[in-house]
């Protein structure tokens, strides 16, 4: 519908994003009738029609496979575009990516982002707290965590990570009551009875999960880290940031901990 502005000349009103009108612009890049697309895909033309004039708005999976497999043998579509055409489809996924899946996110650029982030404490996590990638200086501070992986199997399973955190039992706390927060976002998904089952051997585990209070982020912006060699304790600034991956959003988390200067 036209829109009529104070000055009187009309403005039209801009169209919505459809997966149709998005189809249509990748198939009219590549140069491809919809014949030739519904003949290479199995789908017929009146469909692919009727898609791309918005007759119909939710195709299959299946059919939105076909469809992508084809125009990208053509052309590479990014994957930021390939999101955007599942979103609009309503086919975002809600399976959770493995570790080494999320791990294959993690670009040259991003690794070398860690190191030039020395001293200072850096790592790549996912939303379940397995660490992905990260610096020498976060290997340091956090003895053994980068072999376990999972963050919190260390952080309740290793008398090292009691020493570590000064105040172990608050840090814990934070930690439980931010994955209680994290798997809220997703009822539907099955990675947090997966992760439960895995820390429900751990009795301090259980004894904090079933307090039931839940966070989004930390309130505590210090950790108190103590060197395991020396005894030292030094404050650090925490940071965390989810990231946007183009495969995965949101499911990679940046972590910063900058050393804060010893009290004099």
């Amino acid at each position: 519908m036209p829109i009529q502005p104070a000055g009187g000349a009309e403005i039209r009103q801009l169209p919505f994003p459809t997966f149709g009108s998005v189809l249509r612009r990748l198939r009219d890049e590549r140069r491809v009738s919809r014949e030739k697309l519904a003949f290479e895909t199995g789908v017929s033309t009146s469909y692919i029609s009727h898609l791309e004039n918005g007759v119909r708005a939710n195709p299959t999976r299946s059919v939105v496979e076909a469809l992508v497999r084809y125009l990208r043998n053509i052309r590479a579509i990014s994957g930021a575009e390939l999101r955007y055409l599942f979103d609009l489809a309503g086919l975002s996924t809600t399976d959770y990516p493995g570790v080494d899946a999320l791990r294959s996110e993690i670009s040259g650029d991003m690794r070398h982002r860690l190191t030039l982030h020395e001293p200072t404490l850096a790592a790549y996590l996912d939303t379940r707290w397995n660490v992905l990638a990260c610096n020498d200086s976060f290997a340091t501070a956090f003895p053994g965590v980068a072999a376990e992986v999972s963050l919190l199997r260390w952080l309740f399973g290793s008398d090292i990570a009691r020493g570590v955190l000064v105040e172990w039992e608050a840090e814990a706390r934070v930690f439980v009551h931010w994955l209680r927060g994290l798997s809220g976002q997703e009822p539907e998904a099955t990675w947090p009875g997966d992760v439960l089952a895995q820390l429900a051997e751990y009795p301090d585990f259980r004894r904090l999960w079933h307090e039931g209070n839940v966070a989004y982020g930390r309130d505590r912006p210090e950790m108190l880290i103590a060197d395991p060699a020396t005894g030292r304790a030094d404050r650090v600034a925490v940071q965390v940031f989810r990231l946007d991956s183009g495969n995965y959003p949101g499911r990679i988390q940046f972590f910063v901990g900058t050393r804060l200067p010893q009290s004099a």
